[in-house]
């Protein structure tokens, strides 16, 4: 079962590498002389599967890459064609995105090791030379301390995968962080669990937030590491 399931990852992941290497990468070959010129477009230069690959964890140290599987924590489903930044992201998320001049989103869906917890991890690309990016990363990270925080980034699901039922009714968590510099992106990640189930209303002494709120916390941490990793290792994409 293991077997057939990585097998339907693997095709997933060239399909949707390949399709979205096909659409929004299309000007690969374009040479760039400096990072400083190289991060604004690195989004639509690298591979699908580089700026997405097919394992992620977060690395120990520096020596460590991000897609180091035996750093692994979370599998790639698929990558989507569509870089629109209307159909990427929702709510609040996506109205401040707007105006901040989003250009595109990128996102991939991906699923812990454990087969329990499914996360779409958004790159949203914003102007350069300005305070954009890092403006978009602390509204992501003031979403921490909301009761009912926002979506976020629309789901992506992948049929034939653990990811295939996944859709905006299961989002349980939210997180994100800006880059800036050389890197004008933010990244945004929604997280839920793969079953379907909801956060649940806890009692005051279990509660993150206190009585009859709605406790997040495995979730929006899993989100909030994750979108760490990312920045992790766009940073190290830049040349």
């Amino acid at each position: 079962m293991i077997g057939t399931l990585l097998g339907v990852f693997g095709v997933l992941g060239m399909l949707g590498g390949g399709a979205l290497a096909a659409h929004a990468y299309s000007n690969s070959q374009q040479n760039v002389p400096n990072a400083e010129a190289y991060g604004p477009v690195l989004w639509r230069n690298e591979a699908a599967d580089q700026l997405f690959p097919a394992t992620v964890g977060d690395p120990p140290s520096y020596k460590y890459e991000v897609s180091d599987e035996t750093v692994a924590r979370w599998r790639r489903m698929g990558i989507s064609e569509d870089t629109s930044c209307s159909k990427g992201l929702s709510g609040e998320t996506k109205k401040t995105a707007q105006r901040l001049g989003c250009e595109a989103v990128v996102r991939a869906t991906y699923v812990d090791l454990t087969g329990e917890m499914v996360a779409t991890v958004a790159i949203i690309v914003l102007p350069k030379g300005g305070t954009e990016a890092q403006e978009m990363g602390e509204y992501l990270r003031n979403q921490s301390s909301e009761v009912v925080p926002d979506g976020a980034v629309i789901p992506l699901k992948v049929p034939g995968t653990l990811a295939a039922k996944w859709q905006e009714s299961r989002r349980n968590g939210v997180g994100g962080t800006g880059l800036g510099g050389n890197l004008p992106y933010a990244i945004a990640v929604t997280a839920g669990a793969v079953d379907g189930r909801a956060a649940g209303y806890l009692p005051e002494e279990f509660g993150e937030y206190g009585p009859d709120n709605e406790d997040r916390r495995p979730w929006m941490d899993a989100a909030e590491a994750l979108s760490q990793v990312f920045n992790v290792h766009i940073t190290r994409l830049e040349r």
